[in-house]
């Protein structure tokens, strides 16, 4: 009943409170950006959402646009900046996917809405995450985030479709903020954020306990 009747009313709710008490925060991001990042403050990328709909993700920029001589742009390490570090280690480089709460792209927890590239890559297993509205933060973020495999991100994903309930909910929106607040698995190690998914070795189907 949660998750079919209450959890969509709520995240409205929810996103348009959040936009409301942090608007200060967010005009102030707005204008460092625009300094720090030398024009447009915003990052915005096509993701896929519930059912595997495209929608445009928008966050604040943490990397500029530098390319090397041949016009490609450079490794994540090299464009991200000092300012865009201390966005990602608070997560206030999401705070603009409120937005997208909003409008209903988003939910404010739910699996985290990767690239559209990854589509193709997924097993059955883990295509089971588009099941649900992407969230702002997630069963995978609060159990290691960037510092977890793929296939641990994939399952946890599944494993909270498969478990939606206010109270976990509840759960995860806590568990996240003390996650922040420590600054825990931000990046994967030897990455300065997470590195490319590739697609799993195994294509089956697999089944998780849950």
């Amino acid at each position: 009943m949660y998750a079919k009747y209450i959890k969509r009313p709520l995240d409205f709710f929810l996103s348009l409170c959040a936009i409301t008490v942090f608007s200060p925060i967010l005009l102030i991001l707005i204008i460092l950006g625009a300094v720090f990042m030398g024009g447009n403050p915003f990052f915005t990328q096509q993701r896929p959402g519930r059912n595997e709909k495209i929608f445009k993700l928008i966050k604040f920029r943490t990397m500029t646009n530098k390319k090397d001589n041949e016009g490609n742009l450079l490794p994540d390490e090299k464009r991200l900046t000092k300012y865009g570090k201390f966005l990602r280690s608070t997560s206030l480089d999401e705070l603009p996917e409120l937005i997208n709460i909003l409008k209903g792209d988003m939910a404010v927890i739910g699996p985290r809405p990767l690239l559209v590239q990854y589509l193709p890559l997924y097993n059955d297993h883990q295509k089971r995450r588009h099941e649900v509205r992407p969230g702002l933060s997630g069963l995978a973020q609060i159990n290691g985030r960037n510092s977890i495999t793929w296939e641990q991100k994939f399952d946890d994903d599944v494993k909270y479709v498969d478990n939606i309930t206010f109270w976990g909910d509840i759960k995860i929106i806590f568990t996240t903020f003390l996650k922040v607040f420590k600054r825990e698995g931000i990046s994967q190690e030897n990455n300065a954020t997470m590195e490319f998914f590739t697609g799993s070795e195994n294509k089956e189907e697999v089944t998780v306990a849950k």
